[in-house]
């Protein structure tokens, strides 16, 4: 079995977005995860190849090379690999040296992304990808996050996926667009769901947010449901959305209202910077330009409110590493993941 690097400061067993499909295509694309650096590129029939971008002769990023139909030749000296990762040919001699390979890297294409595996390799299922089918489901429009590229976060990739647990900040952070004081008067509950954590809170009767109000051309107060789940070790589905006041507000029956699912997936790129994956699936406005004009500019802004909290915080927390934090009541659902996280 090949060598599978140790780093106990992450779940190695799992899949990670790397990319959006369209990022990936024939000419190579460095990225880090989990603090290693990883290449990407398409062969000739359009599959998605991952590898250890570092040549095994000089140790020159692959990235810096080029693509030759199914191969990745490296720019220093020639060295040519395959997507498995084993030099097929080196330039001048006949011979190739043994042991001349650098590590490949199971990957998948679903829901718009390209999901690498970084643990053993035998273990790579791609039933363990997450089941978003909205942003392939008829009825349905998804919107790719940041227009089509990960948002680049300098901080752990935990504390996203707290974020995304954490509904109280929206009051305080998003007040112009998806928060309002009304979210303070509501009771959150965090319930353990086998391999994920769900977090529900219901505001009932009370005036729309801003963003909620203009899509759904609310007259009044609204019934607004905010429900995320969090799967290991940070996939993260915000289920949101507001209908008009006592109407039906369960899955498949929220016709007078509107809805949405916010699929988050932070990707390491080291202990303290992330890669921010996220996409917006909705089942109304579909063919209305002003609609989806709000989700390519709008909600671009409400992520980059988020980026500057969570910078913040990893300023701060790098800083006093050694002091000690409290936690209050709405920390319940991000404690929890974090436990589950502990646990893998």
């Amino acid at each position: 079995m090949e060598h599978v690097p140790v780093n106990r400061g992450f779940l190695r067993n799992s899949w990670y977005v790397a990319a959006f499909d369209s990022e990936v295509g024939g000419e190579p694309l460095a990225r880090m995860f989990l603090n290693e650096p990883v290449v990407l590129y398409r062969d000739k029939a359009g599959a998605a190849v991952a590898l250890e971008d570092r040549c095994c002769h000089r140790q020159l990023p692959l990235s810096q090379g080029k693509v030759i139909g199914d191969i990745l030749q490296c720019g220093y000296h020639g060295l040519e690999f395959d997507r498995s990762g084993d030099c097929v040919r080196v330039p001048g001699q006949a011979q190739i040296p043994p042991g001349s390979r650098v590590r490949s890297y199971p990957v998948a294409e679903k829901w718009n992304w390209v999901w690498i595996w970084m643990g053993d390799p035998a273990r790579a299922d791609e039933s363990l990808i997450p089941d978003w089918h909205w942003a392939g489901d008829d009825g349905w429009r998804t919107v790719k996050g940041n227009g089509g590229k990960p948002l680049p976060v300098a901080c752990n990739y935990q504390l996203v996926s707290d974020n995304l647990l954490d509904i109280s900040h929206l009051t305080y952070v998003h007040a112009s667009s998806i928060g309002n004081d009304a979210i303070m008067d509501f009771p959150i509950k965090t319930e353990r769901l086998n391999s994920m954590i769900k977090m529900t809170r219901m505001v009932m009767d009370r005036p729309a947010a801003p963003f909620w109000g203009w899509a759904g051309k609310f007259t009044g107060n609204v019934d607004r449901w905010m429900e995320t789940t969090c799967e290991m070790p940070a996939f993260v589905v915000n289920d949101a959305g507001s209908v008009d006041l006592g109407t039906d507000m369960r899955p498949g029956h929220r016709d007078h209202g509107v809805e949405m699912r916010v699929l988050n997936a932070p990707t390491p790129e080291t202990d303290t910077t992330c890669h921010y994956f996220y996409a917006h699936a909705r089942n109304f406005g579909l063919n209305d330009p002003e609609i989806e004009n709000a989700f390519l500019t709008k909600f671009s802004d409400v992520f980059l409110e988020d980026k500057f909290v969570l910078e913040g915080q990893q300023r701060m927390m790098s800083l006093t590493a050694d002091e000690a934090g409290i936690d209050i009541n709405s920390d319940a659902p991000s404690l929890a993941a974090r436990n589950m996280l502990r646990e893998l």
